[in-house]
């Protein structure tokens, strides 16, 4: 199972229905590397860059207070 995005950096745990590119890569996290993270992420109850209340879905953003947001 992929690593959550880090606490310290969006201050809060990332929403289950919140998916990038990177959460199908099944390797180990390695502290070394910088992130190379696209930056594109989808809803998985749209299918889009936007969630179920149209706002953009991105790791920000997905928060608690959000109706859809769903904390791992």
């Amino acid at each position: 199972m992929p690593e959550p995005l880090n606490l310290n950096i969006i201050g809060h745990a990332a929403c289950r229905c919140l998916h990038s590119k990177e959460t199908f890569i099944h390797a180990e996290p390695d502290p070394r590397i910088p992130s190379m993270s696209s930056g594109i992420h989808w809803c998985v109850h749209t299918h889009t860059c936007l969630g179920p209340d149209g706002q953009i879905a991105e790791p920000e953003a997905c928060k608690p207070g959000r109706g859809c947001y769903d904390p791992l």
